[in-house]
């Protein structure tokens, strides 16, 4: 309980830091955040030590592609794959402005039994500056019809 009571400030601190005027990069922001969702995520899922360090690497990482990569167009385009893509199959676009690559690979929609929210798992490969990142990620549609990365 503990474990959570601190996960859980810190990232109220993150969040409030955020306000901040900082010479923070977007993405070193969205790590932030990122790493403690994941952190908290992980700890939810796992209860244990180890699965909160995974959950803050996957968070970290995830955090740092969408704040310091993903712009306008492209979290437009992951809604999209989230809410139309095929099970299975790979949904690809190009960024026309940073030339960055996405691929996602959405999973069966379902019920999550806590939140009762619609939930897609799916696998998302950024190519940035030639550089190919992986990582698996879970949206749940929030109550304005928008995937929201868990």
């Amino acid at each position: 309980m503990k474990l959570i009571t601190t996960m859980v400030l810190g990232a109220l601190m993150l969040g409030l830091a955020s306000c901040a005027n900082t010479n923070l990069t977007k993405g070193q922001q969205g790590a932030a955040v990122g790493a403690a969702g994941g952190a908290i995520a992980g700890q939810a899922i796992g209860r244990n030590t180890e699965a909160t360090l995974i959950g803050t690497a996957v968070g970290t990482m995830l955090g740092y592609i969408v704040g310091n990569e993903m712009d306008k167009y492209d979290r437009t385009q992951l809604n999209q794959a989230y809410e139309t893509g095929p099970s299975g199959q790979p949904v690809a676009w190009v960024n026309p402005d940073t030339g960055s690559n996405y691929q996602v690979v959405p999973q069966p929609a379902y019920q999550n039994s806590r939140t009762n929210q619609v939930c897609r798992q799916a696998e998302v490969t950024a190519t940035i500056d030639g550089q190919p990142q992986k990582t698996s990620t879970t949206a749940c549609r929030n109550d304005e019809g928008q995937w929201v990365i868990q």
